[in-house]
């Protein structure tokens, strides 16, 4: 019974980028995530959203502070023209379980021939978020998600950008966020992203 209850939870807590509460019985555990100091790839296959690496983390934090470098596999282009400007999903954090209520996360996209990051932040259930710079494909990119009383700093390469934030904690608690293409469409190739926590 012991047994049981354990595969049930694991199963329960299993997900990506999406609600910690929403698991398929068929998914499996990944290894890795980043180690301090130390990039580690993170694929996501083509006709995927999820990337493969996916372990179930818990964050408590005020500031989560990481690099990340692209490949040319962050070029790409979608089926319908107007999902270009979909914002994919890099790294952050949910507050709380459900990330489509209260989250904070990096996202990037292929537009306009230019790599671009963005914030991304769920209050309340409502979705804001806004380009804060574009980056160079194969350097080295810093980005950082800062915790305020009522707002989430966003600053990547050293350009800042604030979005409201819900809850009014001194530190956010949920789950870590991996990366995720989409939106309406799947990755068009495989994708493969590095990062380093700092």
């Amino acid at each position: 019974m012991k047994t049981i209850c354990f595969l049930v939870g694991v199963l329960f807590f299993i997900g990506c980028t999406k609600n910690v509460s929403q698991v398929d019985d068929n998914e499996i555990i990944k290894e890795p995530e980043t180690k301090p100091g130390q990039y580690s790839p993170f694929t996501i296959q083509k006709g995927a959203h999820y990337c493969d690496q996916n372990p179930v983390k818990s964050i408590t934090t005020s500031e989560m502070k990481f690099m990340v470098k692209f490949d040319s596999s962050a070029i790409y282009q979608t089926e319908l023209p107007e999902n270009q400007y979909a914002v994919n999903k890099l790294w952050g954090f949910s507050e709380g379980t459900d990330n489509h209520y209260y989250s904070a996360r990096i996202g990037w996209s292929w537009t306009d021939n230019a790599l671009r990051l963005y914030g991304y932040a769920y209050v309340s259930g409502e979705l804001h978020y806004q380009e804060i710079t574009p980056v160079t494909i194969g350097t080295e990119i810093s980005c950082s998600i800062k915790v305020a009383i009522d707002t989430y700093l966003f600053t990547v390469n050293g350009v800042a950008l604030s979005l409201p934030r819900g809850p009014s904690s001194a530190e956010a608690s949920g789950y870590q966020q991996y990366p995720y293409f989409g939106g309406n469409e799947v990755a068009p190739h495989l994708i493969t992203i590095l990062i380093k926590s700092l």
